[in-house]
């Protein structure tokens, strides 16, 4: 039905609405991380990404992934969210991707499974199909590396984001040297999120009070998309609201956060676990 698209649209909407509100509590939370001076932990996690980016070890993936599940447990996030927030986009996405790699056509090798065995082996564009297409060994290896490097850095960058509230991310960015106008993108980008989300909610809410009886579906399409082109107005509008209102209240490009961070033993204690962590990654190889 045409009024049960409508009403899931809303009902995502406020999903997605409820579990970044839900996300910013577990930053308040006596946790390990969130106890870390944040520009110590901005640089840890900065690190063991760029460390998960170059391992090609699935040993030393697996290693790091469930660190990161010991560092959740640690920060009192629950497993379940954490798991579901990392593992349902961006890894699934990439296994969609590198799917095709698995089978000899484009990763030759040891062959794990014989799928099918042709009289004779045809060429389709740049692609050989050899005369028994099989899943190889090195294909699944290589499958297995890299959603595994994709799934354990987005892991790191989510255990930063839900333990650190927003502004003292961008404090310690400021404070590393991040170029300002890029803190301030940043800042405002992540406030208007919330504030379009808001937006579209309302307007379905609206819609969803003034239906009566159902419409078809072709009718509800074109309603989203026509809300869409107001959205995009609305945002345009308001930019330039926004940018008017800071230029009279003495906006000078330069951006100005006031709390102060201290460095502390656990700081210190998040350092040398960090390198220690790095040791045993390249012990690992």
């Amino acid at each position: 039905m045409a009024s049960d698209f409508v009403v899931k649209t809303l009902d995502e909407t406020t999903r997605a609405i409820e579990q970044s509100i839900f996300a910013n509590r577990f930053a308040r939370k006596d946790g390990f991380l969130q106890r870390l001076d944040p520009r110590f932990k901005l640089v840890g996690v900065l690190c063991l990404i760029l460390l998960t980016g170059f391992s090609g070890n699935l040993k030393t993936l697996l290693f790091l992934y469930v660190l990161t599940l010991g560092f959740a447990i640690a920060s009192k996030v629950p497993l379940g969210f954490f798991v579901k927030r990392v593992w349902i986009f961006i890894p699934i996405f990439s296994a969609m991707i590198v799917f095709p790699a698995i089978f000899n056509v484009i990763t030759p090798g040891a062959p794990l499974w014989t799928l099918v065995t042709f009289s004779s082996s045809h060429t389709v564009g740049p692609f050989v199909i050899p005369k028994t297409l099989a899943i190889t060994k090195q294909g699944v290896m290589g499958a297995l590396i890299l959603v595994m490097r994709v799934a354990t850095s987005v892991s790191f960058a989510v255990l930063l984001i839900v333990t650190t509230e927003w502004i003292k991310v961008l404090k310690a960015m400021a404070v590393l040297k991040v170029p300002e106008v890029v803190i301030l993108v940043l800042a405002m980008t992540y406030r208007y999120i919330h504030l379009f989300l808001r937006t579209v909610e309302a307007m379905l809410l609206a819609k969803k009070s003034r239906q009566v009886g159902d419409t078809n579906i072709k009718e509800a399409h074109g309603w989203i998309a026509s809300r869409l082109g107001v959205l995009v107005g609305k945002s345009y509008n308001l930019s330039s609201e926004v940018h008017l209102a800071m230029l009279s209240r003495g906006w000078s490009d330069n951006p100005r956060l006031i709390e102060d961070f201290t460095v502390g033993y656990l700081d210190w204690f998040w350092v040398a676990l960090t390198a220690g962590i790095i040791a045993v990654c390249f012990t690992l190889r």
